[in-house]
């Protein structure tokens, strides 16, 4: 490497001190986004472990890095331009990991009137690291529903709108997905299936992105008899897939999922392919997550809306 005076030098003073305070800023934005996630957000430690995971691993550099800035502060760091140059496309990408984060933060569960069609307390609920459970309590089942939750949100933002498909006979899985984004593990299902031997006959389903990773599943697998769309529709044509019948639920005044996307989903779909409209439903009446952007505007309660995707999603479950 050439050390030369010309290519090797020390910022002034002036200058270091605006490079520790930007330096000083990125480590911040680590801390900040990684504690305001960790602690101010349930859904993030009560979902899949990797992202808490990434968080932890950004507190402990950001916090090892503030503390190098405050140790170094005053020794002056010869550098050739090349290495400056890295040096700043370095902070600018942990910049962008901050914001990266932050926009992973998940919608988390908001509790609310359920779409229960009996009590809660026929529902046996487990939860592990990776899936929530539910299962009719007394009673033994041989179906079985594996969900797949929409782009960040929080998994338990769907047990109150699946409680009744539990209360019907059917054994309910809802995954948490990793960083809450279905595609990076669109296989997800196989482990719940793996999971639950005593169940026989399958059916996938998912609301939004969770919609289209359960029907690139459900089209790769031909164990699966039943595909449960929310506000959601494939990527991939599903004429070629014999053996499954398709549910698709939305809502018309849905925002994001709109009603024009929805009907043009329908040259992908089988031809008997059941369409269910909730009169007035948006996105976001599809879980228990709040309100979420880009949604339109309901003109049905939530509590109306929820009670017909739910007897929707329970009348075709019961003819698998």
């Amino acid at each position: 490497m050439d050390t030369s005076p010309s290519n090797r030098t020390s910022a002034p003073p002036r200058r270091r001190t605006a490079i520790f305070w930007v330096s000083a800023v990125c480590a911040a934005a680590l801390v900040g986004v990684a504690l305001w996630m960790l602690a101010g957000n349930p859904a993030v430690l009560g979902g899949h472990p990797l992202l808490p995971g990434i968080l932890l691993v950004a507190l402990a550099g950001g916090l090892a890095w503030a503390v190098l800035l405050w140790l170094r502060r005053d020794v002056p760091r010869p550098r050739s331009r090349v290495r400056a140059v890295g040096a700043w496309a370095a902070r600018l990408a942990v910049l962008a990991l901050a914001a990266g984060l932050a926009w992973l933060n998940p919608f988390p569960y908001q509790t609310g009137a359920t779409a229960e069609a009996g009590p809660a307390s026929d529902l046996t609920v487990t939860e592990t690291a990776t899936a929530i459970t539910m299962s009719p309590e007394g009673s033994t089942t041989t179906k079985g529903l594996v969900f797949y939750p929409g782009a960040r949100v929080d998994a338990r933002a769907y047990r109150d709108i699946l409680a009744p498909v539990v209360g019907a006979g059917c054994r309910v899985v809802i995954l948490k997905e990793p960083l809450g984004l279905s595609l990076l593990d669109g296989n997800q299902a196989r482990s719940a299936i793996q999971d639950n031997p005593d169940i026989t006959t399958w059916a996938v389903g998912g609301h939004s992105l969770g919609g289209v990773s359960a029907s690139s599943f459900a089209l790769h697998n031909a164990e699966i008899k039943g595909l449960v769309l929310y506000a959601s529709y494939p990527v991939e044509s599903l004429h070629g897939r014999t053996g499954l019948s398709v549910l698709s639920v939305s809502g018309s005044s849905d925002g994001l999922s709109t009603p024009a996307k929805i009907d043009a989903s329908r040259q992908l779909l089988p031809a008997d392919t059941e369409f269910a409209a909730v009169r007035g439903g948006v996105h976001a009446f599809f879980g228990d997550y709040g309100n979420q952007p880009g949604d339109g505007e309901p003109a049905v309660s939530r509590v109306s809306a929820q009670q017909q995707i739910a007897a929707a999603t329970v009348s075709f479950l019961g003819r698998l």
